[in-house]
């Protein structure tokens, strides 16, 4: 028996729960749990990259760019923008935070002392 996915919201003041957020699938709802975004409210002003820094020191790696990416679009849609596809935060992400996230991947996708320098950089 396969559990159903809850509706997609298409308005951030209709998300009861992470996994109605448009692109926000039960693995990053449990990812965001782990780093303490319990609600969808949770993300409303948020910064996505403190987020994403956040989620790569809990699990001791660093996580794919798209990861990011997810997170600007979910961050982005619960401060009121339509919802779009992570794919379409790719170019903001770049622009953004290419050097420092290129940085970290160059150095090494797996090195923790480079996220916590990363952290104490751009986190909370």
């Amino acid at each position: 028996m396969s559990i159903k996915p809850p509706e997609k919201a298409t308005r951030a003041l209709e998300c009861r729960s992470l996994e109605q957020i448009p692109n926000i699938g039960y693995a990053l709802a449990a990812d965001l749990r782990s780093i303490g975004i319990q609600w969808p409210a949770d993300l409303i002003g948020r910064n996505a990259f403190a987020l994403y820094l956040m989620l790569c020191k809990h699990t001791g790696v660093l996580q794919d760019p798209s990861v990011l990416d997810t997170f600007l679009a979910a961050v982005d849609f619960m401060s009121g923008s339509p919802a779009a596809p992570w794919w379409h935060y790719t170019a903001i992400r770049k622009e953004k935070y290419g050097q420092a996230l290129q940085t970290l991947i160059d150095d090494d996708r797996s090195a923790p002392h480079r996220v916590e320098e990363a952290f104490a950089m751009y986190g909370p």
